[in-house]
């Protein structure tokens, strides 16, 4: 990785649908940038994936779905800030939702539903916290590198004090299952 730590970008998009691919744009191209491993590259760009899009707005399920252009009022915005340190790579999505990420038990057949899930056996720590200055949370992920592993037991739950990150982590429930997302993502 580059020398002269902490490098830091944000990048601030509107929650659309295209924004989810230009985020990862973005993190390619910055992280390359910074002269960050491939592999490290690669899975941060599968995480900053998952959680812009989590930070992406999806109507209700029984709203219409809107082909068009959203109008200005119903857009509003996300965060994604990439901080590279001496110790890792930390990726961050602020949105203003301030309901805590929530990881989902799905079904093999699923086609969604596993964004956290990923991000939890990706990363070698993640959580949430709220933001003592904004509306809404920061979602984040820190990526070691290669043989830190992870640094300490996990535990899921909201933070107890705003500014304080939740760290959430949890088990493998069916190894396979990470493959056939990470090849289902690579297909998009």
């Amino acid at each position: 990785m580059s020398q002269g730590y902490p490098y830091i970008s944000h990048l601030t998009l509107a929650d659309t649908p295209n924004a989810v691919p230009w985020a990862r744009r973005h993190s390619a191209d910055i992280l390359h940038r910074w002269q960050v491993p491939g592999a490290v590259i690669e899975t941060a760009n599968l995480i900053v994936s998952e959680l812009a899009t989590n930070a992406v707005r999806h109507p209700a399920e029984n709203e219409p779905q809107n082909t068009g252009y959203p109008s200005l009022a119903d857009v509003s915005t996300f965060t994604l800030t990439l901080q590279l340190t001496g110790t890792g790579l930390l990726v961050q999505v602020a949105d203003r939702d301030p309901r805590p990420p929530v990881r989902r038990e799905v079904g093999l057949e699923a086609t969604g539903g596993r964004g956290l899930f990923l991000v939890s056996k990706m990363a070698n720590r993640w959580g949430y916290y709220y933001p003592a200055t904004a509306i809404g949370k920061v979602v984040w992920a820190e990526l070691l590198p290669h043989g830190s592993g992870r640094s300490g037991p996990g535990r899921t739950g909201q933070a107890k004090e705003r500014g304080q990150p939740a760290e959430a982590t949890g088990p493998i429930s069916d190894p396979l299952l990470i493959s056939r997302v990470l090849v289902g993502l690579r297909e998009l």
